[in-house]
């Protein structure tokens, strides 16, 4: 018989297990299965022993000495910071979550739509003339998306139908010397790399020249992957249309909530010019968040 223990506590709601949530996941599992949930570190280690499957946000390296039985650890996360994976025993199956795709690729969309649509605009609201200019078509744009791994092709397949042409980058091709004749014609630079794979300032001032000034940036991947003073300084002298993040280099997590006033980049910085948008890391929100992930387990054969 299998145990499952699930600690999956966060601030924001939509990150959390509910009671609707654990519904959903009892019934994936075999019948006799037995499913722990528990609400803190302590009552999670207590009850790691016991467990085949563990189900968290973040996972120590010295935890698995207490996981005797455990086969599965999974996360609903993509990215690898929270759990120790490279120091998981060789019998325990790591999962990361794939299921982002669809959701994240709405918030790309949206902010598209927002864009060409001239929601964001912060000018005179009178005469008419000035916002007319800055307002476009999403149809007849050409987006390119670095990282097309789950959540680029997902991005892709959400604009397609409304007539963006979308060109996808990976490191083992096409790469970004393959692309470089479209990169003089990008409406949209679109970034979705991970954090684990050499994307440090993927998004540099030599990248940044090889941009059209129509062009505007969105990342909805690592902050790391983007030179935060380069971008700022080409949004400031037009030399970038603008740009959407929803990730930075320093940000604050459930882990360490707090940069304070003093925190460093440009998600602390107090004033930013009206065409770099910026958001808390929140392309993922979602209130079926948690149902994607077990439904995700699931199909994958990882509740087994």
């Amino acid at each position: 018989m299998n145990t499952y223990l699930i600690w999956l506590e966060w601030p924001e709601r939509c990150f959390r297990a509910d009671d609707g949530d654990l519904k959903l996941f009892r019934s994936l599992v075999s019948k006799g299965s037995r499913v722990v949930r528990v609400k803190s570190e302590r009552a999670f280690l207590k009850s790691l022993p016991s467990a085949t499957h563990a189900v968290v946000w973040h996972f120590k390296k010295e935890w698995f000495a207490r996981a005797t039985k455990l086969k599965v650890l999974a996360t609903p996360a993509a990215g690898r910071e929270l759990v120790a994976w490279r120091d998981a025993p060789k019998d325990v199956k790591v999962h990361f979550g794939s299921f982002h795709g669809p959701i994240i690729s709405e918030t790309v969309l949206g902010f598209l739509l927002a864009w060409t649509r001239g929601f964001f605009w912060k000018g005179p609201m009178w005469p008419r003339k000035m916002l007319s200019e800055h307002c476009g078509d999403l149809e007849g744009t050409t987006a390119v998306i670095a990282g097309f791994g789950r959540i680029g092709r997902a991005i892709a397949a959400r604009l397609e139908p409304f007539g963006v042409e979308c060109f996808g980058i990976t490191r083992h091709g096409p790469t970004l010397k393959d692309v470089r004749p479209i990169l003089r014609r990008a409406d949209w630079f679109i970034l979705a790399l991970p954090s684990d794979t050499g994307t440090d300032d993927f998004l540099d001032a030599r990248l940044i020249r090889r941009l059209p000034k129509k062009c505007v940036v969105i990342n909805v991947g690592r902050g790391n992957a983007v030179d935060e003073d380069a971008l700022l300084a080409a949004i400031k002298e037009g030399r970038l249309a603008g740009a959407y993040l929803d990730v930075f280099k320093h940000e604050p997590t459930a882990l360490n909530p707090r940069i304070g006033p003093h925190g460093k980049g440009l998600a602390a910085a107090k004033y930013v010019p009206w065409n770099l948008v910026r958001m808390p890391h929140a392309c993922a929100f979602s209130s079926r968040y948690m149902k994607e992930c077990f439904r995700e387990l699931a199909r994958e054969g990882v509740l087994k």
